[in-house]
């Protein structure tokens, strides 16, 4: 099943896709997950997208939709969960042609809905471990020590993107850019649910499975 997982900045995209990886044969893409790992290697993608990423910016699409695309073709498997592409709706009509063109199309679109006041409180309470990317939370989800990763003894550290003023920059794209993608695909023949995501990411979860089920009707996922 091909999947794509819409919702704004720290709507639980990457949460879900992980609990998904564990239910189902699946391949996570995550573009921004992708994207740092360029920027670390010091890549020409990397670089380009650099300036972008700590703005709180979207990277420009057709740095993205070149990535992502080569990231598909690349899988040896036919099953993926897209997370945080497509932000536009140029970026969606460009991955269409593109899976057009090799015979494959979407299956479905989760659209993860949570209200901006939820958003601010996960974003701005988060920290980072820059050695291994493992992610916590202030309130929610506290390490062992405070402030060390709990597999490296790593400091934490709050990404730039996560400091309160880059979320408003980031939230304030994603209701003029991004949501609209979200309309696209609902005009297009593509299926698309709304999973209300305030709550936490076990009944979040739960409420995708069921989706997932009745879908699994006439495809296998």
């Amino acid at each position: 099943m091909r999947i794509v997982l819409l919702g704004a900045p720290g709507a639980g995209k990457g949460t879900q896709c992980k609990r998904l990886l564990a239910a189902y044969t699946l391949v996570h893409l995550s573009s921004g997950d992708i994207l740092r790992q360029e920027r670390s290697e010091g890549s020409d993608l990397g670089k380009k997208a650099q300036g972008y990423m700590d703005s709180g910016g979207l990277v420009p699409d057709e740095l993205i939709v070149e990535m992502m695309v080569k990231a598909i073709e690349d899988l040896a498997t036919d099953g993926f969960v897209l997370d945080g592409f497509p932000r536009t709706v140029n970026q969606g009509a460009e991955l269409d042609a593109a899976l057009a063109a090799s015979g494959k199309a979407l299956d479905v679109v989760l659209n993860l809905e949570v209200r901006d006041d939820v958003i601010y409180d996960r974003m701005s309470g988060r920290r980072s471990c820059p050695k291994c990317g493992a992610v916590y939370h202030l309130i929610s989800l506290k390490p062992q020590v405070e402030g060390i990763c709990d597999h490296d003894g790593e400091g934490l550290i709050q990404r730039r993107d996560d400091q309160l003023e880059v979320v408003e920059k980031r939230m304030e794209t994603y209701h003029q850019q991004t949501k609209p993608v979200v309309e696209y695909y609902q005009n297009s023949a593509v299926r698309v649910f709304d999973v209300q995501a305030n709550g936490d990411a076990e009944t979040v979860h739960a409420e995708i499975r069921e989706i997932l089920a009745r879908m699994s009707d006439s495809q296998t996922v």
